[in-house]
């Protein structure tokens, strides 16, 4: 069996540092993968930090677990002074996750960041491809 390439802290802090977003008022996480990456971001632009529960794929081989993403959490309660949020998960390959979590927040103007995929407005990683092993993921057996 081939090892996932493992990803350091250190090279998506870089990335994150090297990347222009949108102005923002406010970062959103789609949970769970994209929790540390959306924190992430939020530290390096000193903004407010919001999670939401959006599951589609098992998280070991990653086939869809629903014929669609589904809501496993309340949508997060923002303030209404936050016009302009960034929506982070970890990977979008369908852009399907991200269309539900656009759609549960459709009142703000919205940038979509991935760290590897092809459907966002920002891929930090477009090199990428395959499986990886993120930092914060225990290593598999």
């Amino acid at each position: 069996m081939n090892a996932k390439p493992r990803v350091s802290f250190e090279a998506i802090a870089s990335r994150i540092r090297e990347t222009r977003f949108a102005d923002a008022d406010a970062v959103v996480g789609i949970l769970t993968g994209g929790a540390v990456p959306a924190a992430m971001i939020a530290f390096h632009l000193g903004l407010p930090l919001y999670v939401m529960g959006i599951n589609f794929r098992t998280p070991g081989d990653h086939s869809p677990r629903h014929s669609e993403p589904v809501l496993t959490s309340a949508i997060p309660e923002i303030p209404d002074s936050i016009r302009r949020i960034l929506l982070v998960d970890d990977v979008s390959v369908t852009g399907s996750t991200m269309t539900k979590a656009r759609t549960a927040l459709s009142r703000f103007t919205i940038q979509t960041i991935a760290l590897k995929g092809q459907k966002a407005d920002i891929i930090l990683f477009p090199e990428w491809k395959g499986c990886v092993q993120w930092p914060w993921n225990p290593p598999e057996p």
